[in-house]
């Protein structure tokens, strides 16, 4: 009898259990007493800033975790079979599973436009911010070194400037910092020394981090449940509904079904994706949840730290089923329909091919309104439309965010199956015998 080697899901108590749960509860419980205001609105703040510090310490080990994972996965190529293939058969995955999702997209979509009618969209104003093509080569090419760039932002008429990482950039200044250290020989050896001890140094903080996760997700949730609650999705509520539904299809059909046609465990994957997707749910942010996915991927699914500091960074940045594929989706149709405009056939391939590349296109500067733009602009649709979805953009942000980060891992762990990579401890799963 066939039998493919999973593996074992014996350390993941380590991790996940009662702590996770308990601060889902009182990030739920605290969330209701801050929004119930009076005496305990203050606690709206305080939930926000804790939080905000909680993501902010996630982000800060992002850098250094790329660099050094990046620089050493160069340095241990020769330990994987076909570092080409694997990269190659990672974009592949990629793509098809923004297009599986895509496609839930647009049949939830087409259900809603039939069963809700058109809105009003004469208030609705363009966005800020609007997605190009051309962002793809602008997030490609690194501007510095450091892979850092500039952000300005307005509120309240006050105009604040901070620095970020651009995190596509710093993956492609890490590549080549490898392979030139590698290239040079016996004086690039102290450099691949560094990477390997800051890799070390960093892997040992996000532990440390780690055991503060209950108090940020208890924080998180607190202040999602205290600022956005349920009165902002009054007519909204359909469309909401609508992106859940294909989020759901996604997580708990499409993905399962691919993991059962390898007979893995899905189970096993979902016990070890559960924190991540859960950090990004709450945290709202694929790049913030970084650290926690790679970890969870590595430790828990087995797959070659050498190969997923490649991928996990990757799909941090172009891997968003749910922000490129599911969601801009149903809102195009969704727009699309409070405009009086009718799609045909066309506009349905349309969707899925901006769907399927645009997540590349706007890589340096991910986000669902800028992949929602660019697929409006695409179709020709009118880019006001997006202000109709923004009051309720953060309620579905959550949703959004923790399937991407969910797809993140499931696309390296489907590679490095295939490939026959996986080093975690195995226990055997039988495939049926063919008829």
């Amino acid at each position: 009898m066939a039998t493919l080697a999973v593996p074992s899901s014996a350390p993941r108590r380590r991790f996940a259990g009662m702590p996770l749960l308990a601060g889902a509860l009182a990030g739920i419980a605290l969330g209701l007493l801050a929004r119930s205001g009076g005496e305990f609105a203050w606690l709206t703040g305080v939930l926000s800033t804790l939080g905000d510090i909680f993501v902010q310490l996630l982000k800060l080990l992002v850098p250094p975790l790329i660099v050094g994972a990046v620089v050493s996965s160069i340095a241990g190529l020769g330990s994987l079979t076909n570092g080409a293939r694997l990269a190659a058969r990672t974009l592949l995955w990629f793509a098809i599973t923004a297009a599986l999702a895509v496609s839930v997209g647009l049949l939830c979509g087409t259900v809603l436009i039939h069963l809700q009618a058109p809105l009003a969209a004469g208030a609705a104003k363009a966005p800020s911010t609007v997605g190009s093509w051309l962002d793809f080569l602008k997030g490609v090419v690194p501007v510095n070194l450091l892979g850092l760039e500039a952000k300005t932002s307005a509120a309240d008429g006050v105009f604040k400037t901070g620095l970020g990482f651009n995190v596509l950039q710093l993956l492609v200044i890490s590549v080549a910092l490898g392979l030139a250290a590698v290239r040079v020989g016996e004086a690039g050896k102290p450099f691949l020394a560094f990477a390997d001890s800051l890799l070390a140094i960093t892997r040992l903080l996000l532990r440390w981090l780690l055991k503060l996760v209950p108090f940020g997700t208890a924080a998180l949730l607190g202040t999602a449940v205290a600022s956005y609650g349920w009165d902002t999705l009054s007519s909204l509520g359909g469309f909401v509904v609508a992106v859940y539904a294909g989020l759901a299809l996604v997580a708990f059909g499409i993905y399962p079904a691919l993991l059962a046609a390898r007979g893995l465990d899905i189970g096993h994957f979902a016990r070890a994706a559960w924190p991540a997707a859960q950090l990004g749910f709450v945290s709202r942010s694929s790049l913030g949840t970084l650290p926690v996915t790679e970890e969870r991927t590595v430790e828990q699914l087995g797959v070659p730290r050498a190969f997923a500091a490649f991928a996990v960074p990757l799909g941090a940045t172009t891997k968003m089923d749910g922000c490129a594929a599911v969601y801009p989706a149903v809102a195009a149709l969704f727009i699309a329909h409070a405009y009086g405009i009718e799609l045909g056939l066309s506009h349905y391939l349309l969707i899925a091919l901006v769907s399927v590349l645009g997540s590349a296109a706007t890589a340096g500067v991910t986000g669902a309104t800028v992949m929602l733009t660019l697929t409006l602009s695409t179709l020709g649709l009118p880019l006001s439309g997006v202000g109709l979805l923004l009051a309720i953009d953060p309620i579905v942000d959550m949703g959004r965010t923790a399937l991407n980060v969910t797809g993140q891992m499931l696309v390296p762990y489907l590679v490095a199956h295939d490939e026959g990579l996986l080093t975690a401890p195995v226990r055997s799963h039988p495939l049926p015998q063919p008829a």
